[in-house]
């Protein structure tokens, strides 16, 4: 029987993602990357060595395994064209999303998702998680619909499903119902608490009332929590202390978070540790929470409402960063692009790709807060999947979104549609046609 041939590429690769236990690699230089040989045989990397000498003189392009989009909205994805809000409110985008769920229909959440993940594959994402929402006339078509690209897409993009819901649905027996359903489909639950918080103590009985509906079925728990402006920290305080009251077994992350960047230092820091020691996981937004939150009418925005990204790794929370909405209601920009978002991330952010706390939101840390079967380590045994761009290391990502090719399973990608010349731009340049 024949072996498949072993090919070899020689990388700059951010030490922070190749496998601690490898010596020998070489200097890390300062941009914390790492000349390395890669050589893979069929679907596994087979071997990681350092360069000789000679081969260190010559650009080396800079390289990552595919990143992780850990929070999306795929069923609504692309809608904003027809259900614009650029007044950037949450009112607007509210009223504009019910309107579109009120017309959404199985084919557009078909053709939406395939576009998505169309885009993702063949831009460096190995795996999103989509909420979805599931409580009114469009649910069922909208799961249905993911459902099948699901299974579609199984082996390139994985692809996970959070049912959202609002949090009173999870007390009722529809709520129930609707947890068995998702759960029997390798769901997970989700739902929204922010502002402006419930003065019974309705918020808190949902919350239970969700959590146990999860340790029930054993699905993972994904909220939207804090995202707004105002009572800084209510949601995500609420959910680390209902947490450790009732030991949940189950995994738990809170997206979004903003509303912690307008706490105190201290307070920031006391509720961080909390939520480390309820082991709860970060999802930060900082796109969409940037478009809609800390507006002045009339005048610039001068807060960043933003989940404080170093303030949890420090404390020790897992922190994954994600694009959210992708040209919806909510955020009007966006097109899966994980590299245009670690780009712009470090301006939203000063999330730093030079350190490993850096990357760790878009790579290892996005895939533990999925429960990924592959970390995003470069090991020897690991998968042979890798993005190769155009670049010789951070600076040159930051001048400009650079152009890549994809390796998945030891096999290139064909380029994306995106690098072939634009319609719209043919012609230009040409000489004027004679009259």
């Amino acid at each position: 029987m024949s072996h498949p041939p072993v090919q070899t590429l020689r990388l700059r690769v951010p030490r922070a993602l190749v496998d601690a236990r490898l010596e020998g690699l070489g200097p890390v230089d300062g941009e914390g990357l790492v000349p390395l040989a890669v050589s893979w045989a069929g679907e596994r990397i087979t071997a990681l060595a350092p360069l000789p000498p000679q081969d260190l003189a010559e650009p080396l392009p800079l390289a990552l395994p595919p990143l992780v989009e850990p929070h999306a909205h795929l069923d609504k994805a692309f809608s904003a064209p027809a259900h614009p809000n650029w007044g950037g409110t949450m009112a607007g985008a509210l009223a504009r999303n019910q309107e579109e769920y009120g017309r959404r229909s199985a084919a557009q959440v078909l053709e939406r998702g395939e576009r998505a993940l169309r885009l993702a594959w063949s831009q460096g994402l190995r795996a999103i998680r989509s909420h979805v929402d599931s409580v009114g006339p469009a649910a069922l078509a909208s799961w249905e619909a993911l459902l099948e690209l699901r299974q579609r897409w199984a082996g390139r993009v994985d692809l996970q499903l959070v049912a959202l819901a609002p949090l009173a649905h999870w007390l009722t027996p529809q709520g129930q119902e609707l947890a068995r359903w998702v759960a029997d489909r390798g769901g997970c639950l989700g739902g929204v608490l922010g502002p402006p918080f419930a003065t019974t103590l309705t918020d808190r009985e949902a919350l239970a009332a969700l959590l146990d509906r999860a340790e029930c079925f054993g699905t993972a728990v994904d909220l939207h929590v804090d995202e707004a402006e105002v009572k800084p920290g209510r949601g995500v305080s609420l959910v680390a202390r209902l947490a450790l009251e009732q030991r949940c077994g189950v995994p738990i992350v809170c997206s979004h978070a903003a509303s912690l960047a307008l706490l105190p230092e201290r307070a920031t820091d006391r509720l961080a540790e909390q939520v480390a020691a309820a082991g709860i996981g970060v999802v930060a937004l900082p796109l969409t929470n940037l478009w809609l939150l800390g507006r002045r009418p009339g005048r610039t925005p001068l807060l960043r409402v933003q989940a404080p990204i170093r303030s949890l790794q420090r404390a020790g929370v897992r922190v994954a960063l994600g694009a959210d909405n992708v040209q919806d209601p909510w955020f009007p920009g966006g097109d899966f692009d994980p590299f245009e978002l670690l780009r712009l991330a470090v301006v939203t952010s000063h999330v730093i790709p030079t350190l490993r706390q850096g990357l760790a939101p878009f790579t290892t840390a996005a895939a533990q807060l999925l429960g990924l079967a592959w970390d995003g380590v470069l090991r020897e045994g690991a998968p042979a999947d890798l993005v190769v761009l155009a670049a010789t290391g951070w600076n040159d990502l930051l001048a400009r979104t650079p152009r890549r090719r994809v390796l998945r399973a030891g096999r290139w990608l064909e380029p994306p549609a995106a690098e072939q010349p634009s319609p719209l731009l043919q012609g230009l340049g040409a000489p004027p046609a004679r009259a």
